[in-house]
């Protein structure tokens, strides 16, 4: 009886490296597919980049501008009701200002600006909830803010439904194959997939704010990414 081994590629994400060698003999008569599906979900959580710069003559005053600042910023966080918990510290620093940040300043300026303190922090919460969140840290002081990171909550399960879609095409476009060569596809002799999600992508770049929170304005009108997620299945499977 003639021996029958077939191979459909629908995707190149997957090198040959990859793929497992399936051995050819009278124990083996199988379809190999490789197939791709991908899932796209709304995220549901959002990671708000927030934090300030400041200047003073001296560390001392630097310092303390600071602190204001960095207190006032969770309090407002605090006090809208995000935990404590969801608040997370990215660095701190307090330097001499670099001279090139002041070259265009006048003297009287540059003395004022003689150090510098920054702070900054992440805050997870609701992808709802992250142009309010936003919203507060502005307007109380926050004036190196807006990149927003947007993840899933679940992404296993993302990753599980992507799979199970590519499977399902796989074991699809093997039956049609089976069928086209006049055979009966069997059971699966072997599975496994890759699974590669959408790089998180910030919504906008940090924007410099001065005078905000005097202001009476607006929330940011801001949407939730859209994440894919895909999975390539590499699946074996026996015919009769």
């Amino acid at each position: 009886m003639k021996l029958l081994r077939f191979a459909i590629l629908f995707t190149t994400a997957v090198s040959l490296a990859q793929t497992p060698t399936i051995t050819v003999g009278k124990d083996n008569r199988s379809i190999a597919i490789t197939a791709t599906e991908k899932v796209t979900s709304d995220a549901d959580t959002a990671t708000v980049n927030m934090g300030y710069q400041l200047f003073g003559p001296d560390k001392d005053a630097a310092y303390a501008t600071g602190s204001k600042a960095s207190n006032t910023i969770i309090d407002a966080l605090h006090k809208a009701g995000v935990p404590n918990d969801a608040i997370e510290s990215q660095s701190q620093s307090i330097a001499a200002t670099q001279p090139y940040l002041v070259e265009k300043l006048s003297p009287a300026d540059k003395l004022a600006h003689a150090f510098t303190i920054q702070q900054s922090w992440t805050v997870r919460s609701n992808a709802a909830d992250a142009a309010k969140i936003l919203d507060l840290a502005v307007k109380a002081g926050a004036n190196n803010a807006g990149q927003i990171e947007w993840s899933l909550h679940d992404p296993n399960g993302a990753q599980a439904e992507a799979a199970a879609k590519a499977l399902q095409r796989a074991h699809s476009v093997a039956s049609s194959m089976a069928a086209g060569l006049g055979v009966k596809l069997g059971g699966l002799l072997y599975a496994s997939n890759e699974v590669q999600s959408e790089p998180v992508r910030p919504l906008m770049r940090a924007m410099a704010v001065d005078s905000i929170a005097a202001q009476k304005v607006q929330v940011l009108a801001i949407n939730p990414r859209r994440i894919d997620t895909s999975a390539t299945v590499y699946a074996v499977f026996s015919i009769e």
